[in-house]
């Protein structure tokens, strides 16, 4: 939460206290404005808290950990789609979500340790090829798999997923508080998004300051350093796989019940290089950038959807470029400006474990 206050400009250096009120205040109400402008846009949040999950995940084996992932997207996959063989009429399973959930969270997991252990003496651009391949052929099997034996039902993709539902209470229905006001269920899953990523944040801040964050720092720093001084780097590569494969699976679980559809064009490549895109814009290695990232990212297509067709309709008489391609342009445009202009990120990680630092916080001048 202190990474986040000090990430708002001004009032972060000068009051973090209020600062945080401020952040709190802002995500409760996100949606009451959101509304004003049309039910869509409390959708569009209810994504950008996803896609905020997923940020997180990526960030833990990117940020913290230094190992370039192209392929996490297939971690969001295998947790959407075992929320959807164990709660939907495709095997007729109708599992509970507190059961489904951490399975999904489970499942995610294991891949991540299967694709964690070939990978184990890769770095560099041979890691980053190999992950982005088993995006792709986790995404391929899921196209394939509906013959001989339909497993996935294949592009057609699963439907009528049961929704979230909480100590018998269905967030897929609108609360109905009298007989004239009634909350709209898009609200409900908004702020049961906002709790978990508040969660996530928890533990991902603890973790950080934790030895294994400390370790993982180092190894990102200098893995040859790092196994000189005793750290076992197979077991922290292995474990940091596994964990942010865990914020995957548990995201796209989330994302099956709020859906209630999943399909293979849900997990392309291009949602894996937009989901990396969000934690490099932000600032890697720290949590308020990836928070900041994946909410910049993710609501500005958004924006340019609507708007993009009324302009150029208005300016040349014609739709000259189609929503998704410019969608494409706007993350190319802020990755080559980020990389020009502040190569750390929107928000840049703090040296929180370097010699100076130390020597700071123990009131030491150099």
């Amino acid at each position: 939460m202190n990474e986040l206050a000090s990430a708002v400009p001004w009032l972060g250096r000068r009051n973090p206290q209020a600062a945080r009120w401020l952040i709190i205040i802002v995500a409760i109400a996100a949606p009451l404005v959101a509304v004003l402008f049309g039910r869509t846009w409390v959708r569009v949040l209810d994504f950008a808290l996803l896609y905020v999950m997923l940020a997180l995940g990526l960030n833990l084996v990117v940020g913290f950990a230094g190992l370039l992932d192209l392929g996490y997207i297939a971690f969001y996959a295998v947790g959407a789609y075992t929320a959807a063989f164990l709660a939907s009429p495709h095997f007729g399973v109708h599992l509970p979500f507190w059961i489904v959930l951490p399975v999904a969270a489970g499942c995610a997991a294991l891949a991540g340790i299967m694709l964690g252990f070939p990978v184990l003496r890769l770095r560099g651009d041979y890691l980053a090829i190999v992950t982005l391949g088993f995006g792709e052929i986790v995404r391929i099997f899921l196209n394939n798999l509906n013959y001989p034996v339909n497993i996935t039902n294949g592009p057609q993709g699963i439907n009528a997923l049961d929704p979230l539902v909480l100590f018998g209470w269905d967030l897929s229905r609108n609360l109905d508080i009298t007989e004239n006001l009634s909350i709209n269920s898009l609200f409900l899953y908004y702020y049961f998004f906002l709790a978990c990523v508040a969660g996530s944040i928890v533990f991902i801040q603890r973790l950080q300051v934790s030895r294994v964050g400390r370790a993982w720092a180092a190894m990102r720093d200098d893995e040859l350093a790092a196994k000189a001084i005793g750290i076992n780097t197979r077991n922290l590569k292995l474990l940091a796989f596994s964990l942010g494969a865990t914020f995957g699976g548990v995201a796209g679980g989330l994302f099956g019940a709020f859906q209630g559809f999943v399909s293979p064009e849900s997990f392309s490549l291009m949602e894996s290089i937009a989901v990396l895109t969000m934690v490099v814009f932000g600032g890697m290695g720290n949590v308020a950038g990836a928070i900041a990232g994946a909410l910049i990212l993710s609501a500005l297509p958004e924006i340019l959807r609507h708007l993009a067709l009324p302009v150029q309709q208005t300016l040349f008489g014609t739709v000259l470029l189609d929503p998704e391609v410019l969608r494409m342009l706007l993350l190319s445009l802020a990755m080559i400006l980020m990389m020009l202009l502040k190569p750390a990120g929107l928000i840049p990680a703090n040296a929180r474990y370097s010699h100076v630092e130390h020597l700071k916080r123990h009131g030491v001048s150099r």
